[in-house]
Parts: C-alpha cells; structure tokens; sequence
C-alpha cells in the first residue's frame, strides 16, 4: 500500500487584503479597478486585438505636459521669471539675442519638471506644442542651451544659489513646528567622462573613478533645499568649510519664526574644530554631530560608568542605554568652547561601521557631541537619529531630478545646472503645497500628478484654452489659478 502524504493547508485569518494606501489613481484622475464585479460576474480581461484600433488623423494640439500651463501661472506670480531675468540677462546683451539668459533658465526649469534630467531631453520635448508655446514660440538647439550654460561663472553660481536659497526658505515662515531640522550632508557624483574638476576622492560605490564631491543643506520638515555647492571629488567635509556650513545655518535661523528652534546635524565629518566653532557661533542655533571615534574616545567610552537602559529585549536585557560622558577634546579648550558628549550603545543595530569595545558584550557604540545644555541625552541621540530621513531626499534630489547628472565638461557650467535642478526641487514644493496640500508625495510622483498629464490646445477667436482630462488635478488647479 503505498504511502499517503498529509499536507496541511494553512488558513488565513483575514477575510480581504488589507489596504496599503498607496493607490493613487484617484487623485490623478485614473479609475479604479474593476476586479471584484468582473470576478463576480465570473468573467474575465481580455486584451483586445491592437490592429482593429485604427489611428485617426495627427493632431498637433496634443500635449503631455499640461501642468506646466498653471505651473507656469505660479512662478510668475511668485515673480520668479523677473528674478531670473534681473539676474541674469546681462549675460546676454545686444539687439541680436533671441534666447535671453532668464528664459533660457526658466526653459531648464520646466524641462526638469516634466522629468527631464539632461539638456538633451529638449529634444524630445521640442515636440510638445504647450513647451513650445511656453518657451517663447521655439525652442533653442541643444547647443545654443550648452553655449549658454558656460556662461556662468562662480559669481553668476551664487547669484543663482541664492535664488535657490530663498525659495528654499521661503517655506519656513509659515512653519508651526515647535523645531526645524537643517541637515547638512554630502554626496559622491561619479563620472565618466573627462569633465573639469573630475577627481579622484571618496567614492564607496565605483572606487578609483572620478567624482564630483558636492555639500547640500535641506530642512527635514520642508524638504527643500537652502544651500548647495558643487565641489570637485578630491574635496571631503572639514574645517575649511565652516564659515559656509555657518551661513547656512545663519539663513535657516534668520527665517524660521521667532519663536521655532533649530537644530542642526551634521555626520562624523563635521567633527572638526573649526566647524563646531561655527554652528556654536550662530545664535539660536543648537548642534548634533555624531563623533569620530578616536582612540582617546573610545577609551573613554569603554570606562564610562552609569549606563542607562532605554529599551530591553523580551528577556529583561539591555537592547539600548545611554551615558553622558565626562570628555572634552584638546582642540576645544584651544577655541575656548565646551561640548556635551553623549554616547550611546545598541544591541538592535545591524547597520554601519561596527566596531567593538567590549569583549564581553555585542553592543554597537554611537557617540554624539553637542551644544545644547538642557535636553535629556536621550532625546539628543533620538533627534540624531531622525537625520536618516536625508538619505532618501539625496536619492530623490539624484532620481527625481538628477543632480548627479552633468551636462558639460566645463566645472561651473556643471554647478548652474545642478542649482537649476535644486531650484526646481523647491519650486515644485512650494507648487504643491500652495495648490496641493494634501499630496505629500516624493517629487517623480508630484511630476506625474501636477506636470505630465495630457492636454490639448485650442484657439477660438485670438484666446488660446488647454483642455485637460475633467477628473486630473491639473484641471481644478488651472481653475483655481486661471
């Protein structure tokens, strides 16, 4: 008799998928699936046969960037397009400029927020009446884009980094948090080519490949962006960027309302003498660096007494404590400066450099240096722990509108268009929580819901109309706008 095999069939508890609320057809105007009426009705999708679509006549009407019409309506009223052409139009003068150096701007400006990343995406969008008609009537070769582009030199880049500043900043006078956030941090550009300023530095990702190094400053509860420069691969975070990191920090303080708190953090690289002078400096301002682990340090953290359990496992053992430590190092009494040092240790982190100090025990150390004098250590290692949130807004800054993307080989033509996709970042922020408050998406998601959405020109008598789709978020926008 054969043998019989028993298998045990597992039953689910939950009678229906539960939701992740993430579906967001509804709001950009899609219908929702049918899938629960066709199954009751036991029938089935069936694709059609594509051949029996028969194509009708062109209609050079159609666009797929409807959004940037009440975009458009939006920055003018914000007065940007007479910023940039204030700002920049010297650069191109004389009776025989058809492209002025202000609508070349606000021409990359709306190419990134349709989702292009590269110069060369003009070329396809060259096609699409509405950027045509936006831009003036044309739209420039890529070259004359790329001529105008190695314009720019370092004082025309701080003209334009403090436009970016300012839109940046504008979002905080509103803000009701009782702190903000500035973090600053940087990345690696890897390159392939043999672009100006290209060296070779810290590069975790493609070792020995040249790379730009550049230092960006967002808020964490805005996401926008308040300070960036563009630097060469060979250049890391160190004490010849204090006085930078300090007028960054000098912008956020003297934009925040009256009675808002700042925080800045800063990771293991602003442990330097001269950048902690700087943030201690800023009235106003409070500090968290997370420090580098020194042999002195590491000493001192292996000796130190009084640990305090925060969190314990289901046994009753240590998961997370925490100790304020009795250490200052030799570099600050030069300065004439005192910092709180806070360390923590965690048995839950699996993540980062893990080095360790006691043989005995499987504890991953933290230590953080600080300037604020009343916080409970713990809240000081918690509120560190929320600058994780700057990983995911580089990626998005790289994703979304590709920073990391240079179009030239000339170093500050390179560093206009980076400020040009961050400037476009905080526009599009700003666009949406005045039009949008309720999408609190990252920015390729606000591009697909707010930009690219089909549309169609028409012109009856000498007024043009666009018309969109009736359920899109365009439409209401351009009603309420226009």
């Amino acid at each position: 008799m054969p043998a019989v095999r028993v298998v045990r069939v597992m039953k689910s508890k939950t009678k229906r998928t539960t939701g992740t609320r993430k579906l967001r057809r509804d709001v950009v105007g899609g219908k929702r699936g049918n899938g629960h009426a066709l199954q009751a009705q036991r029938k089935r999708v069936r694709r059609p046969n594509p051949a029996k679509i028969r194509m009708g006549s062109a209609d050079p009407s159609l666009t797929g960037v409807a959004g940037l019409l009440p975009f458009g309506v939006f920055l003018r009223r914000a007065g940007l397009d007479a910023q940039l052409s204030a700002a920049f139009d010297e650069l191109k003068s004389g009776d025989a400029v058809v492209y002025p150096m202000g609508a070349q701007m606000r021409l990359l400006i709306d190419a990134c927020a349709a989702g292009e990343q590269r110069v060369f995406g003009l070329e396809g969008l060259a096609s699409d009446p509405l950027f045509v008609e936006l831009a003036g009537g044309t739209v420039p070769s890529i070259d004359t884009v790329y001529r105008d582009l190695t314009r720019m030199d370092c004082l025309q880049n701080a003209k334009l980094e403090l436009i970016l500043a300012q839109r940046g900043l504008d979002a905080l006078k509103t803000t009701r948090a009782e702190r903000v956030h500035c973090d600053i941090d940087t990345t690696v550009e890897p390159l392939f080519g043999e672009q100006e300023g290209a060296e070779l530095g810290y590069n975790p990702r493609y070792r020995g490949r040249p790379s730009y190094h550049p230092i960006l400053a967002m808020v964490a509860e805005t996401g926008t962006c308040v300070g960036a420069r563009l630097r060469p691969g060979d250049v890391g975070l160190g004490n010849e960027d204090a006085e930078l990191i300090g007028a960054y920090v000098r912008r956020v303080v003297h934009h925040v309302p009256a009675q808002t708190g700042v925080v800045v953090r800063i990771d293991a690289g602003a442990d330097c003498t001269q950048i902690l002078r700087a943030l201690d400096d800023v009235p106003g301002a409070l500090f968290i660096v997370k420090a580098r682990l020194t042999p002195d340090l590491a000493g001192e953290v292996m000796m130190a007494p009084g640990w305090a359990t925060m969190e314990e496992d289901a046994d009753g053992e240590p998961l997370v404590q925490v100790t304020e430590l009795n250490f200052q190092r030799d570099e600050w009494t030069q300065i004439q400066r005192r910092f709180r040092v806070i360390a923590v240790r965690r048995r839950d982190r699996d993540t980062g450099k893990q080095i360790q100090l006691w043989s005995q025990l499987d504890f991953s150390v933290q230590v953080f240096i600080t300037n604020d004098t009343l916080s409970d250590p713990w809240d000081i290692a918690q509120d560190y722990d929320g600058r994780a949130e700057i990983e995911p807004r580089i990626a998005e800054l790289k994703n979304g509108v590709g920073i990391a993307k240079v179009p030239t080989s000339h170093f500050e033509a390179n560093h206009a268009m980076m400020l040009i996709k961050l400037l476009t970042h905080n526009l599009m922020r700003a666009y949406a929580v005045a039009t949008a408050p309720d999408l609190h998406w990252r920015g390729p998601w606000l591009s697909r819901a707010l930009i690219r959405v089909p549309g169609r020109l028409s012109r009856s008598g000498r007024q043009q109309r666009l018309h969109t789709p009736p359920a899109s978020r365009v439409h209401q926008i351009q009603r309420q706008l226009c």
